[in-house]
């Protein structure tokens, strides 16, 4: 299983990747940690300017990551979310990674960023602001 230490691993790579991400895109670093949302303006053109249809698997991995670690970065600054371990049978590794929130009510809301990538992928034109939505959506978009 995952140790705390694993998990923290992970939210700091994560994290890291984000300003990767930010910097590939030309966002001023300082900006795009303060409001990671106003990278999506960046981000979108960039993922319009991809050749999709000549990607190989290793690009796709690679721009699933990159488009996760936002997603994560998002939700942290928007709504508090947090990196968590939850059991998956189902997952190669027997778990997944994925991002909890608690609203003002106490109640925890999770949201896999995998799929909501994931499911993005599938539509005809990645949309940044819809894969943000649909993650805020999953999180049960906890009151602050």
């Amino acid at each position: 299983m995952v140790t705390d230490a694993d998990l923290e691993d992970w939210a700091v790579g994560s994290r890291k990747n984000f300003a990767a991400v930010a910097e590939l895109v030309g966002a001023p670093a300082d900006e795009a940690e303060r409001d990671p949302v106003s990278v999506v303006p960046l981000l979108q053109v960039y993922v319009n300017r991809l050749p999709l249809t000549e990607f190989q698997a290793d690009d796709w991995v690679t721009l699933h990551a990159d488009l996760v670690s936002f997603v994560a970065r998002v939700m942290a600054a928007r709504l508090g979310a947090a990196w968590e371990v939850r059991p998956a049978p189902n997952a190669p590794r027997g778990y997944r990674y994925v991002l909890s929130a608690t609203d003002a009510q106490g109640a925890v809301h999770v949201v896999d960023p995998f799929q909501v990538v994931a499911m993005e992928f599938r539509q005809p034109r990645i949309e940044i602001a819809r894969m943000l939505a649909t993650a805020e959506l999953n999180l049960g978009v906890p009151d602050r």
